[in-house]
């Protein structure tokens, strides 16, 4: 390798997500990747994409021009999870080998489940370092939340044929019988997924809780080097789009931002809302499946309840600044969630479940209030409603705490220390 330590890096980030439009997963990425350009290093962004006919286009975010490889993937429950997997996972690597080749690319770094596996099969051909990003549950369960039951206050304990079986039921509905027969098929996919990772140089845990699962629940990994280091946040931009905004209401609010979906608990929110008296509006800017139940369930109760669907990012990050308190009843286990994020760099109150990694955002009592049930949550909110002094404190707190920890030029920083690391050794050898 000709380069030397101190040089600056030529990096191939190859994402499922990238802005405009996507997730938190998206944007982590692009804060990353933006933080490793302002430091002076070369980033590269690729992208497998599996909607369409297969073809190579280029789109263009800030500067950075995302080359994405397309494959087709039918529309059909387990056979576009093969397409998606195991069939584009020996395409697109290809396509990196040439790509590594062609762009001098001295580090790789996948980021979830689809980028993750070729990344990794790609540079340790071209004899390269490789880091992969964890982000959620993907190596240990199929469907990447831990649920095994929608009604059940535990997670599943592993991925069993019996308990497969169990977390099949309520994701086929009445068709899960049919479903059974995929179960092996499951099972394989999932070690592949971690066989894959264990040939990785380093995984990157996104939190406590990720990294111990991981140990916990994948023995490939077991000789593998996991570092923990969070999804990075640009704590200044966050706080300039919202400068100077307006409330979007003139009264006072409370505001839950995300999915509507069983993970994400939201189906709580009714139960939350009329324990704890609310006496404002609750906000809701996010869509999801169990959006029409829940409309359903606010039409029977006697909330104020404001369905504003899915916004664009200022949009929504405005509606976060000036909540009165934030509600995050998640019911599986976040492994870090960007709307916690983003709601502690603007000082936005708390009140969460206590669920995956968000204790590692949220310390209770000192940045934010931590609950285990519906009880907890509903007294939760009623704190922060009739306190403004706790809502000042906590809020305050939250801001100090992501600027020294989640900020993107620190967490970047980490991620470069842990690439040299890493060309250093491959130097050695």
């Amino acid at each position: 390798m000709s380069e030397t330590i101190s040089d600056p890096l030529r990096v191939l980030i190859s994402t499922d997500a990238f802005p405009p439009v996507c997730g938190g997963s998206g944007w982590s990425t692009y804060e990353l990747a933006r933080a490793l350009r302002a430091t002076g290093h070369h980033v590269v962004v690729t992208r497998p994409r599996v909607d369409r006919s297969s073809s190579v286009d280029v789109e263009v975010y800030d500067g950075f021009q995302v080359l994405d490889y397309q494959a087709y993937s039918p529309n059909i429950p387990y056979v576009r999870n093969y397409f998606k997997s195991e069939r584009l996972s020996r395409r697109y690597g290809n396509f990196l080998r040439t790509l590594i080749r062609a762009e001098k690319i001295s580090v790789v770094h996948g980021q979830h489940r689809l980028s993750g596996p070729p990344s990794i099969a790609a540079a340790n051909a071209e004899d390269i370092p490789v880091v992969c990003t964890v982000r959620d549950y993907w190596p240990i369960c199929y469907w990447s939340d831990l649920i095994h039951d929608y009604k059940a206050t535990t997670l599943c304990p592993g991925c069993s044929t019996s308990m497969m079986t169990q977390c099949v039921r309520p994701r086929a509905g009445l068709a899960w019988p049919l479903a059974l027969p995929m179960i092996p098929y499951m099972q394989a996919n999932l070690s592949m997924k971690r066989r894959a990772l264990s040939q990785t140089n380093a995984v990157i845990a996104v939190s406590t809780s990720m990294a111990d699962n991981l140990r916990e629940r994948a023995p490939e990994l077991r000789t593998t080097r996991i570092e923990q280091i969070p999804n990075p946040i640009n704590v200044e931009a966050v706080r300039k789009a919202t400068m100077g905004s307006a409330s979007p209401l003139e009264s006072p609010y409370a505001l839950y931002v995300g999915k509507l979906a069983t993970n994400k608990g939201s189906l709580k929110l009714i139960s939350v809302l009329e324990q704890a008296k609310l006496d404002r509006p609750l906000v809701i800017v996010g869509d999801g499946p169990d959006r029409p139940l829940l409309e359903n369930l606010a039409k029977r109760s006697n909330c104020d309840i404001r369905f504003m669907g899915w916004l664009p990012r200022v949009e929504a990050l405005c509606w976060m600044r000036h909540a009165s308190v934030l509600i995050f009843p998640s019911h599986g286990p976040e492994s870090l969630s960007r709307v916690l994020l983003e709601a502690a760099a603007l000082g936005t109150p708390i009140a969460a479940m206590d669920t995956g990694g968000t204790r590692d955002i949220i310390t209770d009592e000192e940045t934010g209030l931590l609950s285990n049930d519906v009880d907890k949550l509903s007294n939760d909110v009623n704190r922060l409603i009739n306190d403004a002094g706790l809502r000042q404190r906590l809020g305050q707190a939250a801001k100090v705490h992501v600027e020294a920890i989640f900020d993107a030029e620190i967490v970047a920083g980490r991620v470069v220390k842990l690439y040299r690391d890493l060309i250093e050794s491959a130097a050695l050898r």
